[in-house]
């Protein structure tokens, strides 16, 4: 007889920690939410200072997105909790050191999805402006930005939709978040298949209405 046959299922006793599962719950979001637009942040600066004709300003930029995408994620957060405090010999308050690395890595790609965005405007709308009279300012606030932001929003949506999974890497360095909850509960009631289960189910519920808006929002960038 397989162990499929005789497992007996319980998601009762995963589910009574409510309590529990709500705060894990709470955790991620926050740092999601927090993460994404922090990045943001960095990614709107950071973009804007690679279209600057210097390399003295966009080399360092560049090392910093491509640091940063051509690292895994699961090394940045454990590099900036453990490490970071004793390079700068500062102690940093532990959901602050988490979570930097998060908000870098989501700045790093914010970067080059803000950068895209704007060298993705024809040229000849960049010298017609030009051609009138309107300086820089003028130009980015009126013409160029409000197209690019129109092609940048899918790839932002998307990438935040990554961010909200890689949140689950937190639980490395025990960041209470769903899947920390979920290895709590677990060491409680040695129920692993209801208790993952259940962490997939929660990402999922979240999850799936924000793909489904990104497609929506690319379907009309397309048209």
């Amino acid at each position: 007889m397989t162990l499929a046959a005789v497992y007996n299922w319980d998601f009762g006793l995963v589910l009574s920690y409510t309590h529990l599962w709500a705060k894990g719950l709470g955790v991620t979001l926050a740092y999601s939410v927090g993460t994404v637009v922090g990045g943001m942040i960095i990614g709107v600066i950071c973009g804007l200072l690679l279209l600057v004709r210097s390399r003295w300003v966009t080399l360092p930029v560049h090392y910093y997105v491509e640091i940063f995408r051509c690292t895994p994620l699961l090394v940045q957060i454990v590099w900036f909790y453990y490490a970071l405090p004793i390079v700068l010999q500062v102690e940093l308050p532990d959901w602050f050191a988490a979570g930097l690395g998060l908000t870098l890595y989501m700045g790093a790609f914010a970067t080059e999805i803000f950068r895209g965005g704007i060298i993705s405007i024809d040229k000849g709308q960049w010298q017609a402006s030009r051609a009138l009279g309107m300086t820089g300012g003028e130009l980015m606030r009126h013409i160029i930005l409000p197209q690019a932001t129109k092609r940048m929003i899918p790839p932002f949506v998307n990438q935040s939709i990554i961010q909200l999974k890689n949140t689950s890497l937190l639980y490395v360095v025990a960041i209470p978040d769903l899947m920390y909850t979920g290895s709590i509960i677990v060491s409680d009631t040695f129920r692993p298949l209801e208790v993952y289960t259940s962490v997939a189910i929660a990402y999922f519920v979240i999850l799936y209405p924000l793909t489904l808006w990104a497609a929506r929002l690319e379907a009309r960038v397309d048209q």
